[in-house]
């Protein structure tokens, strides 16, 4: 049998390099698209050191026009694909008061981040019911806890998020008879390139109690979470919102 495949978006770096990893060290072959014209010689080494194949596919996900030639890449590289992990995002390009909030930074967050992201979707699913299943399949989608705790220095990008998780949702709908499992996982408080602008910020409030855990969260504990949805056994739970943020979002008095 073929190993499977799985296409993570904004893969060559932070969350999505987490995920890869993951994912490769638990036997897919790993397509990865980022913005990014070449990757580094380190990318490849690193995923292909696991074991697994490495393809890689330069793609802004906004460019909706992109979307047909990532499929097609993967279909290349692998024949079929099996997961895919829409991770690629923006932060807020702006953070202010949300009265000051211009339509232009409103349009790139949810170009990115929730339509770029539900247009993918979109057809990587259909390329998935046009294919025999040799392999779990999964479409899992990384949100935030913005999809549901506001901020509203940063409104643009808590819009995309709770967008996308509805979005999940009705994807999950679709898709169940269809044996295909749709997630969302939502990170809290990870350290990576989007939050060092903030992290001085961020170390006071989870050392003031924030985060219940006591700790910023890392990159490879959303990878191990998605590798782990991606092996099929959580099948019967699609639709499932998974919290990845040390209790931050649990309410408490």
């Amino acid at each position: 049998m073929s190993r499977p495949a799985a296409l993570v978006t904004g893969g060559a770096r932070g969350i999505g390099l987490a995920c890869a990893e993951a994912l490769a060290d638990a036997g897919f072959d790993i397509l990865v698209a980022d913005l990014a014209g070449k990757p580094a010689d380190e990318l490849a080494e690193n995923i292909v050191s696991r074991g697994a194949k490495f393809a890689y596919a330069q793609c802004d996900i906004a460019d909706l026009a992109g979307h047909s030639k990532l499929v097609e890449a993967a279909k290349r590289a692998f024949g079929h694909i099996d997961c895919l992990v829409n991770n690629a995002g923006v932060g807020a390009v702006a953070r202010g008061d949300l009265l000051e909030l211009t339509p232009e930074n409103f349009d790139r967050a949810l170009n990115v981040n929730l339509r770029g992201t539900v247009f993918l979707s979109q057809a990587v699913a259909k390329a998935m019911l046009g294919a025999p299943a040799g392999s779990a399949r999964s479409i899992i989608t990384i949100t935030s806890v913005s999809a549901t705790m506001a901020s509203p220095e940063r409104p643009d990008y808590c819009v995309s998020k709770a967008g996308l998780s509805m979005w999940v949702k009705n994807l999950a709908l679709r898709l169940a008879a269809e044996n295909i499992g749709v997630f969302e996982v939502r990170p809290g408080i990870i350290r990576t390139d989007m939050t060092a602008g903030v992290s001085a910020k961020y170390d006071a409030l989870i050392e003031g109690g924030l985060v219940p855990a006591r700790r910023w969260g890392e990159a490879a504990d959303i990878g191990g979470v998605v590798a782990a949805l991606a092996s099929g056994k959580f099948g019967f739970s699609t639709g499932s919102v998974i919290d990845v943020d040390g209790a931050l979002s649990v309410p408490r008095l």
